[in-house]
C-alpha cells in the first residue's frame, strides 16, 4: 500500500482521494478502502462513499482489526427539543491500512455523547442523551427507545418529554 507522508511524519491525503470539505473542515486521519474509496475522519464527521456523516449522527463504531463497522443514526421523529433516533443499517468498511482512523473515530463518537441516562418506561425503556454537534454551539438532545418500546404510545411520549426536560435541566444545573 502506498503511503504518502509529509517529510516522513504525518500521512498526507492525496488530492484525488480528498472529499469536498467545508471551509472550516480539516482532515484528522484517512484510510483507503479498496482502489476507489477512502474513509476520511475530519473534525466535522466521517466521510465514506462520497458523503459525510456528522459525529453526532454515528450511533456506534467498532474496529475489529480489519473492518470498521459504522452504525449511523436514523432519524425516526423530531419532537419539541429532541430527536427520536434508531440504529441505521451498519456499514462495514475494510481498512487495509487504517493508520489513525479507528482511534479518531472512537475519540470523536464517544466524545460527542453527553449526559447519557437510561430510564424505564411503560412497556420498555429509553436512552436520553445529548450530543455535541461539530461546528454548532450547544447540545442536540436525542432519545433511543429500547427494542419493543412503543415510542408512539401517547403515555410513552409524555413520559419521554418529561424525562428529556428533566435531563436538559440537570445538564444546565
Amino acid at each position: 500500500m502506498m503511503k504518502f507522508r509529509l517529510f516522513g511524519g504525518r500521512r498526507v491525503l492525496p488530492v484525488e482521494r480528498r472529499p469536498e470539505l467545508d471551509r472550516e473542515e480539516r482532515v484528522l486521519a484517512w484510510a483507503p478502502v479498496g482502489e476507489d474509496d477512502t474513509v476520511v475522519a475530519t473534525n466535522l464527521g466521517l466521510w465514506w462513499g462520497g458523503t459525510r456523516t456528522g459525529w453526532h449522527r454515528i450511533d456506534k463504531a467498532v474496529w475489529d482489526g480489519e473492518h470498521l463497522v459504522v452504525t449511523p443514526a436514523e432519524l425516526v421523529a423530531e419532537r419539541a427539543g429532541y430527536d427520536v433516533i434508531a440504529d441505521g443499517t451498519p456499514v462495514r468498511l475494510r481498512l487495509a491500512d487504517p493508520d489513525h482512523v479507528p482511534h479518531q473515530v472512537r475519540l470523536r463518537v464517544t466524545g460527542s455523547v453527553r449526559h447519557p441516562q437510561h430510564y424505564e418506561l411503560p412497556g420498555g425503556g429509553v436512552w436520553v442523551f445529548a450530543r455535541r454537534v461539530p461546528g454548532a454551539d450547544g447540545l442536540a438532545w436525542a432519545v433511543r427507545y429500547d427494542q419493543g418500546t412503543d415510542g408512539d404510545d401517547p403515555a410513552v411520549v409524555a413520559a419521554t418529554d418529561q424525562l428529556v426536560a428533566q435531563s436538559q435541566g440537570d445538564a444546565v444545573a
